[in-house]
């Protein structure tokens, strides 16, 4: 089974440690899902039975349920594994994963500088390890800015996140007739996607999301369920979807339409097409990320439809389907290559429709590459109701 590869993960390590010590930090606790398989290569099914990755300056700690032993230690890139059980038992086995913590934070006399992540830690572990009396520094922003310049196996499995998207976009483009769910257009493109996913990437993990959104009503509201609703005549669709290799994710949107559109629709998908490509050009290292979404929103307001944007022009991408740094108006963050972005401006008109196309870009050294390539032209998007 593929798995992130050592060095990768010890670059990471320490490139955290440094900030640790640059920060005045004895050791961190690591509880977000993503950040533990961004540093250890490990990432479990279920996190209701809580898993604590434990970094010092000189090794890393998992604190992890039974059930997960034999699945961590073939994956995960840690020096030293503590195991909590979940079973009836008259010996002296630990039941819950607070009792080896108690130890271990015990044995840690001289550690007074405790590094967690604020933004993601239950408040009932912090006050427990308030109580215990460590100074804690919050590490949440030092992971971010880790997080958010990806490496180059990063921007490998992004690429073929990509790839997969495009050709699941294809297969249910290819599939496309009046009269079909928006559950059944979508699985078109799932049957492909595992299939292609499973001759070319053997002993891999490979997984998607997405959405549907037909007829008018349906498309303006930006984040909807796929459901049965059926494709009609003269309708407006916005599909969307993510894919995912080894954690790795692209997002892929298109808006289409279908039979006769009328003036404002046509008008109003041109538009959301060229904001986009006005939003693509502006990305490059050294321009913050509010003007790249200005830019975009320029082109929109310029046309009168300012008061139909809902959203920013796109988000950070890479283990999570939205992470940080984002894409919007008051966003200082200067970006840099090698950082992640969606780009998809979106204009939702009531009685009309709702219009975005969302491609992934990887920032590079003098401007933006889209790792998904599904053709994005209004010609491209007009189909047949015959």
């Amino acid at each position: 089974m593929q798995t992130v590869k050592k060095e990768y993960v010890e670059k990471r390590l320490n490139n955290l440690r440094k900030r640790m010590s640059e920060n005045g930090i004895d050791f961190s606790i690591i509880w977000d899902p993503d950040n533990q398989y961004y540093l250890s290569g490990f990432r479990a099914i279920s996190y209701s039975r809580p898993i604590i990755l434990l970094v010092y300056p000189d090794k890393t700690q998992y604190i992890i349920p039974a059930l997960e032993d034999d699945h961590a230690r073939e994956n995960a890139k840690v020096d030293e594994f503590f195991v909590y059980h979940e079973k009836y038992s008259n010996s002296h086995l630990d039941t819950t994963f607070y009792q080896p913590l108690e130890r271990i934070v015990e044995k840690l006399n001289e550690a007074k500088v405790l590094g967690l992540e604020l933004n993601t830690l239950p408040a009932s572990l912090y006050k427990k390890l308030q109580i215990k009396g460590f100074k804690i520094k919050d590490i949440s922003h030092e992971l971010i800015e880790m997080r958010a310049i990806k490496d180059e196996e990063e921007i490998y499995w992004l690429d073929q996140a990509g790839f997969l998207s495009d050709v699941a976009l294809e297969a249910s483009f290819q599939n496309l007739k009046v009269g079909m769910s928006e559950l059944e257009f979508d699985s078109n493109g799932d049957r492909k996607l595992l299939e292609i996913a499973s001759k070319k990437y053997p002993d891999n993990i490979v997984g998607y999301e997405n959405w549907t959104c037909s007829g008018i009503k349906r498309s303006a509201m930006p984040h909807l369920y796929s459901s049965t609703r059926k494709f009609e005549k003269d309708d407006v669709v916005v599909h969307s979807r993510q894919v995912w290799i080894n954690g790795y994710r692209a997002e892929n949107e298109r808006t289409f339409l279908i039979g006769k559109p009328n003036e404002e629709q046509r008008k109003c998908l041109q538009l959301a097409i060229e904001a986009q490509r006005i939003g693509m050009e502006a990305v490059k290292p050294g321009v913050k990320a509010k003007d790249v979404d200005i830019a975009s929103f320029n082109v929109i307001k310029k046309a009168g439809y300012a008061d139909f944007i809902q959203h920013r022009i796109g988000h950070g991408l890479g283990l999570t389907e939205h992470e940080e740094p984002y894409l919007r108006f008051d966003n200082e963050i200067v970006l840099k290559e090698g950082m992640v972005y969606t780009i998809e401006p979106g204009i939702y008109v009531p009685g009309v429709g709702g219009f975005r196309h969302s491609d992934t870009v990887i920032v590079t050294k003098d401007g933006c590459r889209s790792i998904t390539k599904y053709p994005r032209e209004f010609r491209d998007l007009l189909f047949d109701s015959e």
